[in-house]
């Protein structure tokens, strides 16, 4: 049995790197007798960040108390399937008749019935490639950003690798900046996905360009920059931002900063209170991955520079509902500056 367990007494932060790193959307947590106390989601955590948890504080508030479970030998592959299916269930512990766990059960381990992969093939992709990069010389004053490599591939085909791993198949490239060059690579590639352009005549920001898209789109989609590779399943992300009936979602990731002094609190006299020796203080970061509804990009103004940070403000000042989709740090890979690509290449 793969060891999706866990203790009661960790952090968020360790609850989602743990997550991270196994195949499966689900942890069990247990006590030092192995008995399970509860399950653990990707949901229930980030309800639990989004409630105002700190990254800090233990899962004790955030795991359900009251998993459906099975006990050993009791059960059919048929009672399996129907409560997977019937409770929207990604795994089902099984448990002894002390309660103990002794293995679990998900669409991808029963034999036969398995749940078909849940995918995006309609959903459009946006990929915003028109900057020039400039944190990247001298690459890119010969390539656009787009086309940096890492090791066989550039940037951009393991963005897109991300998308079509899920199902979807439309992808619009925003361009400026050599944009010439990246319409050759993919004219040249001959892609199995649908790839179309978006010539921007002049810099326009992170999103003025999207103001060429408008009434392309009758569904929520995607919206990337092409220098970050986001480790998450966009499929749970298009679902969240669906299910909150959010006009915009980013997605965000938990990072950690640590001050490496003491910090010196005062009092209402300007008196010390006290010292916080070296303090660590938790943030989300916006990533740069965005799901849009398409009705947000008639609120972009004709040629004009404009930020999806604009966006966001002026959706947010008409009343839009915007979501945040956390991830955990190591799930997001920023790609855009060198030490950061330095690591990427020892990562991939």
């Amino acid at each position: 049995m793969k060891d999706i367990t866990v203790k009661p007494n960790i952090t968020i932060r360790q609850a989602m790197k743990t997550l991270d790193k196994t195949a499966e959307k689900c942890l069990l947590v247990i006590d030092d007798n192995n008995k399970l106390l509860g399950t653990l989601t990707d949901g229930d955590l980030r309800r639990g960040i989004l409630s105002g948890m700190n990254f800090s504080e233990k899962i004790l508030e955030c795991y359900n108390r009251d998993a459906t479970t099975f006990t050993q030998g009791n059960y059919t592959q048929e009672d399996v399937k129907r409560l997977l299916q019937d409770k929207k269930l990604d795994l089902i512990p099984i448990i002894d008749k002390n309660g103990r766990v002794v293995d679990y059960l998900t669409w991808s381990n029963i034999n036969e019935g398995k749940q078909g992969k849940k995918v995006l093939d309609d959903v459009s992709v946006v990929i915003m490639a028109g900057g020039k990069g400039t944190r990247m010389e001298p690459f890119t004053s010969v390539l656009p950003k787009p086309l940096i490599p890492i090791h066989e591939k550039p940037i951009i085909e393991h963005i897109i690798e991300r998308f079509t791993d899920m199902g979807c198949s439309d992808f619009h490239l925003t361009v400026n900046y050599k944009g010439k060059i990246l319409k050759a690579y993919f004219e040249e590639l001959k892609p199995d996905y649908s790839v179309s352009f978006v010539d921007e005549s002049q810099p326009l920001g992170t999103a003025g360009s999207l103001q060429y898209l408008k009434g392309k789109f009758d569904k929520p989609f995607f919206v990337t920059n092409c220098d970050i590779i986001i480790k998450a399943d966009y499929v749970n992300l298009y679902e969240f931002h669906q299910k909150g009936e959010y006009d915009i979602t980013l997605v965000a990731s938990a990072k950690e900063y640590i001050i490496p002094y003491g910090t010196c609190e005062l009092n209402g006299d300007g008196h010390l209170s006290h010292i916080n020796e070296k303090p660590k203080y938790d943030f989300l970061i916006n990533t740069g991955l965005y799901v849009l509804n398409p009705d947000v990009l008639k609120l972009i103004p004709e040629d004009k520079f404009y930020h999806i940070t604009h966006l966001i403000e002026d959706a947010t000042n008409k009343g839009k509902k915007v979501g945040v989709f956390p991830v955990d740090d190591d799930a997001w890979i920023d790609i855009g500056q060198w030490a950061e690509y330095k690591k990427v290449m020892e990562l991939l």
